[in-house]
């Protein structure tokens, strides 16, 4: 009975996978005929914003508390492997494994972020551009966190050394 529930557990995954995958595809193509002959205004500024807007929403959706209900039932919080913080793995198989894969991942969950406000833009370019800026200027402040945790370490690194 375990092989027989391991075997269908792939079957979910695999089916999962080409279920979402296919979404994607499906979507960007049915998007690209009802907008065909409508030319993409995305300007420089704007993609810097969905730069900037897509490490925050991949970052929000994968790490995030307030997002933490919505992850649950596909997600598990878990210690990391070096003992200094927890990260966020997917559930066990089946499933909820694949879509548990997609929101933990900041990279996969940004992709389909990137995607909707790149939709976004097209359909309703006003709203889509505020809550990137939003969004945007949230994802260059954790840029700049992260820059300045990374300094303040690789100076403290230093000085213990300098000290020893």
């Amino acid at each position: 009975m375990p092989a027989n529930k391991d075997r269908q557990a792939q079957v979910e995954q695999r089916l999962t996978y080409i279920a979402l995958s296919s979404g994607f595809w499906i979507i960007l193509a049915v998007f690209s005929l009802l907008t065909k002959g409508k030319k993409l205004n995305l300007r420089s500024f704007d993609f810097v914003l969905l730069g900037f807007s897509t490490l925050r929403l991949g970052r929000l959706v994968a790490y995030d508390l307030v997002t933490q209900p919505y992850r649950a039932p596909f997600t598990e919080t878990v210690p990391d492997q070096y003992g200094a913080s927890e990260t966020v793995v997917p559930k066990p198989s089946g499933w909820r494994r694949v879509i548990g894969e997609l929101i933990s991942c900041p990279v996969c969950a940004g992709t389909w972020a990137a995607a909707v406000m790149v939709y976004a833009l097209q359909v309703i370019p006003r709203p889509t551009r505020i809550f990137m800026a939003i969004m945007g200027a949230t994802g260059v402040a954790e840029t700049l966190n992260a820059l300045t945790e990374a300094l303040n370490w690789g100076s403290e690194s230093s000085r213990k050394k300098v000290g020893s």
